[in-house]
């Protein structure tokens, strides 16, 4: 096999990729070959994205059942059939306690990263099963695999990592691989938004992990191309942490913090 990952001839479909973790993974994708399609709920970034990388856009709400099975429609009609999807399409929370989180916004939350996220698998995913072959990678997160104040975002990332399984288990027999990303505190607009607020403070989060910073885009991406490509052929329902060591970190707290 050749030391080069290859996807020419493979289309590859985004969700969320018109910014962040999205149009990283987008770009690179296009970079090993694959014609991209980008979905978004910003036309017009959707389009921009789409034209820098001679692929297709359509505009797509993941939560929304017409929504995608429109965006099902318009892609199998205009480029074929979609060997690998990305889930990337997903929303931030604010650090509230329970008594100050609306169900409103619990709900917003959880309709986008994780209802979102199974409505794209079951719509795309399907019609990988009937053919027999595709790769389905989803975004996730490491908030999904500890505790912590976000009482939406994190349980929902945490079914998005069990859906994985779920899902790599029901379309495995029919050559279909279903694999996660979790990544870490990453550098993306949405970051840099907690940033401005002083809702995060990028030292705070550099100190705590083991690599000693933030995550960029690039490296995620990097990580999904992997599993997408056909050096992960035998890799299914796995959740990849990408955290610049975060996990791992943590619990030295307990012993006065990691060694510096």
């Amino acid at each position: 096999m050749s030391l080069t990952i290859d996807l020419t001839g493979k289309n590859a479909l985004v969700t969320g990729g018109a910014s962040g973790i999205g149009l990283a993974c987008a770009k690179l994708l296009a970079e090993a070959g694959a014609r991209i399609v980008v979905t978004d709920r910003n036309a017009e970034a959707a389009a921009h994205v789409a034209a820098e990388l001679r692929g297709m856009d359509v505009v797509m709400d993941v939560g929304e059942e017409s929504s995608v099975d429109a965006a099902v429609a318009t892609v199998r009609s205009r480029v074929g059939p979609v060997d690998v999807l990305v889930n990337c399409a997903g929303v931030l929370q604010r650090t509230l306690p329970p008594d100050q989180l609306s169900l409103r916004e619990w709900d917003f939350v959880s309709r986008i990263d994780l209802r979102g996220t199974y409505l794209c698998c079951a719509r795309f995913g399907s019609q990988m099963a009937e053919r027999g072959s595709g790769a389905i990678v989803n975004i996730a997160s490491v908030a999904g695999m500890r505790s912590g104040p976000l009482h939406s975002y994190a349980p929902a990332k945490a079914g998005v990592i069990n859906l994985t399984e779920c899902l790599a288990g029901e379309w495995g027999p029919k050559g279909v691989r279903v694999n996660c990303v979790s990544p870490g505190f990453t550098q993306t607009p949405a970051l840099d938004r907690g940033f401005a607020t002083h809702t995060l403070d990028p030292q705070a989060l550099a100190q705590n992990a083991a690599l000693g910073r933030l995550v960029n885009a690039d490296e995620i991406a990097r990580a999904v191309v992997f599993l997408a490509s056909g050096w992960a052929s035998a890799i299914t329902g796995v959740n990849l942490a990408v955290d610049a060591g975060h996990l791992v970190a943590g619990s030295w707290a307990s012993y006065g913090g990691l060694r510096t």
